[in-house]
C-alpha cells in the first residue's frame, strides 16, 4: 500500500466517522510510546479568559512555573480528569472535559493537550452540556463514597461511549467497583 492510499483510507476513515458524528472514531491511536517515569499536566490559568482545572486526581508532584502556570506529575496507572475553559468578550468559546490515565514508559500514548507526553484518553467530552453531564456522574460517583481516581477505566470508557451515543450511561454502584479492586488485584 502506497502512502497515497495509506493516506486516502485514513482520511475516509475520518469522513465516515465526522459524518456519522462520532469523535471517539476520529480520534487516533498513537503507536509511539510514552518515554518518560512521570506524566506532566500544565494547568494555565488567565482569570476570565482561559482556566484549566483538574476535577479530581493525585499528583505526585507538582511544580509552580509563575502565576499563571503550574505542572502537576502523575505516576502511571493514575488516572486525572482534566477540565479546560476559555472565553471572549461573547461568552465561553471552548469546554472540554478529558478523563486521563498516566502510562508506563513504552506504552502506547494518545496526545492529549496540555498532558506531556500524553496517555490513555478514556473519555472525552466537549461543549458545555456534555462537561455538565459528566460533572454530575462525578457527583454521583463521589456521593456513594468512592474516590473517582479509582474508578473502573472501562467505565469512563462506557460512559464516553454512551454520551457520544445520546443514550444513558449505567450508573457505578459499590458491587461494580468491589468487582474492579478484585479484578484490578489479579492484574499483573
Amino acid at each position: 500500500m502506497s502512502f497515497t492510499s495509506t493516506l486516502l483510507s485514513a482520511e475516509s476513515d475520518y469522513a465516515v466517522s465526522s459524518a456519522i458524528g462520532n469523535d471517539a472514531f476520529a480520534r487516533p491511536q498513537y503507536s509511539h510510546g510514552c518515554d518518560r517515569a512521570l506524566t506532566d499536566v500544565t494547568l494555565v490559568w488567565r482569570g476570565g479568559e482561559s482556566e484549566d482545572w483538574l476535577r479530581f486526581g493525585k499528583p505526585v508532584a507538582s511544580r509552580i512555573v509563575d502565576r499563571r502556570q503550574r505542572i502537576e506529575s502523575y505516576a502511571a496507572g493514575q488516572v486525572f480528569a482534566l477540565v479546560r475553559w476559555a472565553s471572549n468578550t461573547f461568552g465561553t468559546v471552548r469546554s472540554t472535559l478529558d478523563i486521563v490515565r498516566a502510562l508506563q514508559t513504552g506504552e502506547a500514548c494518545t496526545p492529549v493537550a496540555q498532558v506531556d507526553p500524553g496517555g490513555e484518553l478514556l473519555l472525552g467530552v466537549r461543549g458545555w452540556p456534555r462537561v455538565a453531564h459528566v460533572f454530575r456522574l462525578i457527583d454521583a460517583i463521589e456521593a456513594s463514597g468512592i474516590d473517582p481516581c479509582e474508578v473502573a477505566p472501562d467505565h469512563w470508557q462506557h460512559i464516553h461511549n454512551r454520551i457520544w451515543a445520546h443514550e444513558a450511561p449505567r450508573g457505578y454502584s459499590s458491587a461494580r467497583h468491589r468487582a474492579w479492586l478484585q479484578r484490578k488485584a489479579l492484574l499483573p
